[in-house]
């Protein structure tokens, strides 16, 4: 459309941060929408090509850009998450991969037709499926713990050895053919080795740097960004694509030291790596031509796209896992989803490059064979997880769950009132004694310190959606709602009222949203359970609005929360007013009025019963 390097860059950036609006707003596959915009600006429309548009610069950019997502997703690669599992998923980055490379070498040679040199890298090639395209999906899922960590470890880990999987295959079809020696195939192994030493030893190091505190904290992320890439490109420039075992050593390293601000620097590379997938994915999708697409219609091609699908895959997931604990609705969890991104993308290209200058003509197909792979993964999978997960009754959760930080009398009931509504609810406390009422009614609570990086490898967080920060605190308070903004957003994070201070000087960036109202503190709360004030539930119909509920209700009446139809749930709180239609149940905190005059005609009828005389 314009003839300029910095529009073309604007573009993808904000072409790939639309698309991941546009998903989020419909519910709809992320990947799919970047993937599908791609498409559209750039070889159906033509307005952009991008790799013409960077010309020398369109390999390095892609290359930097996925070493940091790959960093940043083994940044979360915590031993301590795979604990009870760790059997079925070392069977599957190992036994499962092997079996993936054998099968799809074999599909893509009797299938697509190529050649067994070409067919073997190229197998090796599609075990991947890496971070860019699992942690949206896992997002949008919301898939139980179990399959989520598999999927994720899997993803992650197996990224670079797909990678070095291909160069290891290509290495050793050139020393078959003489081209080349025993000690060239041996400078691979030991590059390899090099790699993952140089992550571990630069993961160490800066670890070490940032305990010690020799680095401060305004620097930390800087630092990290910059070492990533200096790991990468130092590892890649001694052996090709080991760049990748580099970045992977490194993050995985660190994830394991438990540094104290580890946190901070993974929120700021979640933020990078969500920019940085957009950007990449519309950048390779745009930069294809027609005749790559019209290839993809090719018969062999759409065959052996069915067979990764529905054999390669499943069975290298069904044959690894033989004797471990994995559930047969878990096999087929993940022996379906297997979405492939941006390192098949990028690494196809560059053997489809290398075969043909060797003499291999038929790796002249082998981008359109990634493309049509990735893309109907992406699409199939994408649109299918969510679906399939709810079949197979892996998914965490179906209601929104609540959690509630503050054990005493309130909280107490509050939780009994979410649990009676068939909502999962978790009550966490530091102290036993706080809990014991919560624990004689039956609810779900959990002694420990919400802010303690152990609660997160002790206490599933998945299936609450909602905090509510109700302790006696209020420093405390604003403090776990601003902790946990990266990961539930400030729309789900509430707080009591202030009990300390001006409630008008309180900045809303410092904390949750304010419940109820700026009056009604954990103390105020409290006392009217202590009075004998009831939560009382109301169904709002055709035939009692919730207009008139509001005109009959108490005058003492203080609005909780709302229950819509769907069973999704919106607390009442200090600057947004709740509406509630036919279907919602309103939730209050009302005075015993209507009980205590049940329990006086109760007693009179009882009276008038004795008063009457014996016949």
């Amino acid at each position: 459309m314009f003839d300029s390097l910095l529009f073309d860059l604007m573009f993808v950036i904000f072409l790939g941060i639309a698309s991941q609006w546009l998903a989020w707003r419909f519910r709809m596959p992320a990947i799919v929408l970047m993937s599908i915009a791609g498409l559209l600006v750039g070889p159906i429309l033509g307005f952009i090509n991008p790799q013409d548009s960077f010309g020398d610069l369109f390999g390095p950019i892609i290359s930097l850009a996925v070493a940091i997502i790959l960093f940043e997703g083994s940044l979360n690669l915590d031993f301590r998450e795979i604990r009870g599992f760790n059997k079925p998923l070392f069977r599957i980055v190992t036994l499962g991969a092997f079996i993936a490379w054998i099968a799809g070498s074999l599909a893509a040679h009797y299938l697509a037709g190529l050649s067994w040199a070409v067919a073997f890298v190229i197998g090796g090639l599609f075990i991947v499926t890496g971070p860019t395209v699992i942690l949206p999906l896992l997002r949008q899922a919301k898939l139980k713990p179990k399959p989520a960590a598999i999927l994720k470890w899997e993803g992650i880990v197996v990224d670079p050895f797909g990678a070095l999987l291909a160069v290891f295959a290509f290495e050793c079809i050139q020393f078959i053919n003489d081209e080349v020696t025993l000690k060239a195939l041996l400078i691979f192994f030991a590059a390899s080795l090099f790699a993952a030493l140089l992550g571990f030893a630069a993961g160490r190091v800066l670890g070490w740097m940032f305990e010690s505190g020799n680095v401060p904290e305004f620097l930390k992320s800087p630092m990290v960004f910059a070492v990533v890439l200096l790991t990468f490109v130092l590892s890649d420039e001694i052996m090709h694509e080991t760049g990748l075992l580099a970045v992977t050593a490194m993050g995985m390293t660190m994830a394991n030291m438990h540094i104290a601000s580890i946190k901070d620097m993974r929120h700021f590379k979640e933020n990078i790596s969500v920019l940085l997938i957009s950007s990449i994915f519309v950048m390779l999708t745009a930069s294809l031509n027609l005749q790559t697409l019209t290839r993809i219609l090719d018969w062999r091609i759409i065959i052996f796209v069915a067979a990764m699908l529905f054999i390669v895959r499943p069975l290298s997931i069904w044959l690894s896992t033989i004797g471990t604990d994995l559930t047969n609705k878990e096999k087929t969890l993940i022996g379906w989803i297997a979405p492939r991104g941006i390192v098949a993308l990028t690494v196809s290209g560059y053997f489809a490059n290398v075969m043909l200058e060797k003499g291999y003509e038929d790796a002249d197909i082998l981008i359109a064979l990634t493309f049509a792979l990735a893309f109907s993964t992406v699409v199939a999978h994408g649109f299918s997880i969510s679906w399939v997960a709810k079949k197979l009754n892996l998914v965490a959760s179906e209601s929104p769950g609540v959690l509630i930080v503050g054990g005493n009398r309130f909280t107490t009931e509050l939780a009994k009132s979410l649990h009676d509504l068939q909502h999962q609810v978790l009550i966490m406390d530091n102290s036993f004694e706080h809990l014991s009422e919560a624990r004689k009614l039956g609810l779900n609570s959990q002694v420990g310190e919400i802010l303690s990086e152990q609660t997160e490898y002790k206490v599933d967080l998945t299936p609450y959606p909602l905090m509510i920060a109700a302790t006696e605190v209020d420093s405390y308070n604003a403090l776990v709602c601003s902790n946990f903004v990266p990961e539930l957003g400030r729309k789900s994070l509430f707080q009591t009222a202030l009990h300390q201070g001006d409630a008008n000087d309180f900045h809303q960036s410092l904390g949750g949203r304010i419940l109820f109202n700026q009056k009604e503190t954990i103390y105020q709360l409290n006392e009217r359970v202590v009075k004998g004030q009831i939560i009382r539930k109301t169904l709002i119909t055709n035939q009692y609005s919730y207009t008139q509920y509001l005109r009959d209700r108490e005058e003492d009446t203080l609005l909780l929360y709302v229950m819509k139809e769907n069973g999704k749930l919106e607390f009442y709180t200090a600057n947004h007013e709740v509406l509630a239609g036919s279907g919602d149940t309103v939730v209050s905190l009302t005075p015993p009025t209507k009980e205590k005059a049940k329990v006086q005609e109760r007693i009179e009828a009882d009276r008038a019963k004795q008063s009457q005389p014996k016949e």
